[in-house]
């Protein structure tokens, strides 16, 4: 009997229980670290996606108190639950987001194609990738920072391409730290809201990762089947000439 091929359904499973860990990872690093968690989680996401959306929804849960045994802290002195913890999370999410995206439009201005060339899979992006940057960045012109920085998953990709397109630093890091401002008080907002309900938000979150799960999975077939129709034209034509 031949090796029985595995269902759409089982691999969707699977990536989700590789997002479920992710997630998992990620809340209690911030349950350990709080603020700094954030602020180090926030500034990689600046460059490759380190899920914000989760830091930022449980950084909110985790002001408003509703983890016992957890405080926000800074320079060891805890700041209280409520408002001002609040403050402080989603503040440290947007600093930390606008540090790691200043560091990225470095590396993109002073790097410029060249270095994306050589090291760009370690960034993941690549000549298609900046390309579509381009586009970005052609269509909104001067709000393509800022338009980026509220987009999901493109907003961790527009730092780098800024420095390679020479975006004006002051006038990027300006609707850079706007635009991630907006971001990190609407999402912590969202994780501060739900306070003690945070484990049936969390449920519900489950819900979510199967969606982006399956949505993967159906990415994934889509690009092996255009990959092989692809390869069969190019056999044909190949057998014609």
């Amino acid at each position: 009997m031949g090796a029985v091929e595995p269902r759409p359904y089982t691999a969707a499973v699977l990536v989700a229980s590789v997002l479920s860990e992710i997630t998992e990872a990620i809340t209690s690093t911030i349950g350990d670290y709080g603020l700094y968690a954030v602020f180090a989680l926030m500034l990689i996401d600046a460059v490759l996606p380190a899920a914000s959306e989760v830091v930022m929804v449980y950084g909110g849960a985790l002001a408003s108190g509703a983890f016992v045994g957890q405080e926000v802290t800074l320079f060891g002195e805890t700041i209280e639950e409520g408002f001002p913890a609040y403050v402080a999370i989603a503040l440290a999410g947007t600093i930390g987001y606008t540090i790691g995206s200043i560091g990225g439009w470095a590396i993109g201005i002073y790097g410029g194609r060249p270095y994306l060339e050589r090291h760009g899979r370690w960034l993941h992006l690549d000549a298609t990738k900046l390309e579509r940057a381009e586009r970005w960045f052609e269509r909104w012109e001067g709000w393509a920072v800022f338009l980026g920085r509220l987009t999901p998953v493109i907003r961790s990709f527009v730092s780098i391409p800024a420095g390679v397109l020479e975006a004006p630093f002051v006038r990027y890091t300006v609707l850079t730290f706007a635009g991630s401002a907006i971001w990190c008080f609407a999402f912590a907002g969202a994780g501060y809201a739900a306070g003690e309900s945070w484990e049936d938000f969390h449920h519900a979150f489950r819900y979510v990762e199967y969606l982006v799960a399956a949505a993967i999975v159906a990415l994934a077939a889509w690009l092996v089947w255009r990959y092989l129709k692809r390869r069969r034209r190019l056999a044909e034509e190949s057998a014609r000439g």
